[in-house]
């Protein structure tokens, strides 16, 4: 590339006036023929690589006359360095047409059709990757139909912010800038580094199957666990006996299990076994589709919001891009999955009713009450019909249902058992999900908790209300849990109505710098990879759902 742009540099200073001019008006007249092939919906392709932009490129290049704007050598040079190093960002080089840009560099060619393709590709290839960088990769809505994040280009005129960055003194700085500017953006970046050296330096051991491995114990299969961990840091003395599970390496499993969310016993049972037995290659892919999944979200991360990571069983609420509170939560079962998306926090109900959705009702409550006519009044349960009028249990034929459609609701009043809790947090959308208490507290002791019907339960919801309501004379903590402890139904709007985004990480870096992996609860991440890997492909940017 270097040769070649001198080359060119060479070309133009010693060549005559009249013959630069005509030379160039050459270039651009070849350019204005590509582009009214794309304005009249025909294909381009440089050295098998397909002019992707197709919209934009047109715009960009009238607006010039045509004239090409990859004059300058250091820009040339510049954008060939970023597709270089887009694999940081856990991208493809060829999806900017790494390779096809390589060999143009080497090709000596520079008539004007030649010079008119080099200086259309250069252009599509920074749009790919601006684009990318904003927007993820991956189609998010191909891959999840609840998908109702922003895919918006704001304030950004392309074919304008294309010409402010070739004219920026850093076209590095201007690329970067349409980059996450999350921090955990960032450390994952550096996460991916890591473990790429770590694949490159041979990756990491197995460890064979057999029995759990337990502190004090001596077996052959505890000096691959050793040489295991000691490849991610985890265990970072050697032994003067390998095969003996000693103290050290008792605290280096329980960090690598806390690194992993497993139950921290350190202990190498079935569960920690198949963390520890995931290839070095498949860390890279999982951290490569988080990346993406930061890129595709980082729009609507700001200021005020809350939000919860479904694999990771946390919820987290920030304020004025600071964290203000978080909590471990309870979230759907593999069958019953949380979905992913988001919604603007509007209201609570403290001491809520919970009227029994109808997949419960049919597959949980009913079969019980059959079982068990006695079970509505154990549970504070009553029968009402479609205008909210009680009805008698007694007078039911419950030995007529599941089989047939149940024509009226089940309320469970307020209470201890009633399954909200007492607190329920409300951001109106299709699913039906919603963040609530739980009379199951046990539960979030749980290092694995997927036991909910898609709806997130919250640990600690007195302070999440609090924070919500934002009204230190009215509601403050005292306030806030007399409401509660009152037992009436009262709702109440939030004063911090937050957008609530559910999300779904199974890699992080965490701020200390430990590279988090969680298991992939719904089986998500497969597609992601697979998307990752498909040929480039523009998604039209658009609003909200």
């Amino acid at each position: 590339m270097k040769f070649r742009a001198l080359a060119l540099v060479f070309v133009i200073v010693f060549t005559p006036l009249g013959a630069r001019a005509a030379a160039a008006d050459a270039v651009a007249e070849a350019i204005r023929g590509r582009v009214e092939t794309l304005r009249g919906g025909g294909d381009i392709a440089v050295n098998g690589e397909a002019i992707a932009a197709r919209t934009v490129i047109p715009e960009f290049y009238e607006r010039r006359d045509f004239r090409p704007a990859w004059t300058s050598p250091q820009q040339a040079q510049a954008l060939a360095l970023l597709i270089r190093e887009s694999r940081k960002h856990g991208l493809d080089p060829q999806d900017y047409h790494g390779e096809a840009l390589q060999l143009m560099a080497q090709n000596s060619a520079a008539d004007p059709a030649a010079l008119a393709d080099r200086d259309l590709l250069l252009t599509d290839a920074l749009v790919r990757f601006a684009y990318h960088l904003r927007f993820g990769k991956v189609d998010q809505r191909a891959v999840d139909p609840n998908w109702n994040f922003s895919r918006s280009l704001g304030d950004i005129e392309p074919a304008g912010a294309l010409e402010a960055a070739l004219a920026a003194p850093s076209l590095e700085q201007s690329v970067l800038a349409y980059a996450p500017k999350l921090p955990f953006y960032w450390w994952l970046m550096d996460g991916l580094a890591r473990y790429r050296a770590i694949a490159e330096a041979g990756g990491w051991p197995g460890v064979p199957e057999g029995p759990t491995l337990k502190p004090g114990e001596r077996d052959p299969r505890v000096a691959d666990l050793r040489r295991r961990l000691w490849v991610t840091g985890d265990l970072a003395a050697e032994s003067a006996d390998p095969e003996l599970y000693d103290p050290v390496l008792e605290e280096a499993v329980k960090r690598f299990q806390e690194r992993h969310g497993l139950e921290e016993d350190g202990a190498v049972g079935k569960g920690t076994l198949a963390e520890l037995n995931v290839t070095v290659e498949e860390r890279i892919d999982q951290i490569r589709i988080n990346l993406d999944r930061a890129r595709a979200v980082a729009q609507d991360i700001g200021g005020d919001y809350l939000i919860v990571d479904i694999a990771g069983f946390r919820a987290a609420l920030f304020l004025n891009g600071k964290l203000a509170w978080s909590s471990r939560v309870v979230v759907g079962k593999p069958y019953r999955e949380s979905p992913v998306f988001r919604a603007q926090m509007q209201y609570l109900v403290f001491n809520p009713t919970w009227t029994v959705p109808p997949t419960i009702l049919r597959k949980d409550v009913l079969p019980k009450v059959l079982k068990n006519p006695a079970h509505l009044d154990k549970e504070n349960m009553q029968l009402v019909d479609s205008k909210g009028r009680p009805v008698d249990p007694a007078g039911i034929d419950w030995s007529r249902y599941p089989g047939e459609p149940f024509p009226y609701q089940i309320v469970q009043d307020p209470g201890d058992k009633n399954a909200l809790g007492r607190i329920k947090f409300m951001f109106p959308n299709s699913h039906a999900v919603y963040l609530h208490d739980t009379p199951s507290k046990r539960l979030f002791e749980k290092t694995q908790r997927a036991f909910s019907s898609g709806c997130i339960r919250v640990e600690n919801t007195l302070t999440l209300a609090e924070l919500l309501l934002d009204d230190p004379d009215k509601w403050d903590a005292a306030a806030v849990k007399a409401a509660v402890e009152g037992g009436e139904t009262r709702t109440v709007p939030v004063k911090r109505k937050v957008p609530v985004m559910l999300l779904y990480w199974t890699a992080q870096m965490s701020e200390d710098g430990a590279m988090q992996f969680r298991r992939d609860l719904y089986g998500r991440d497969a597609r992601m990879v697979k998307a990752l890997a498909a040929p480039f492909g523009f998604v039209p940017p658009e609003g909200r759902k």
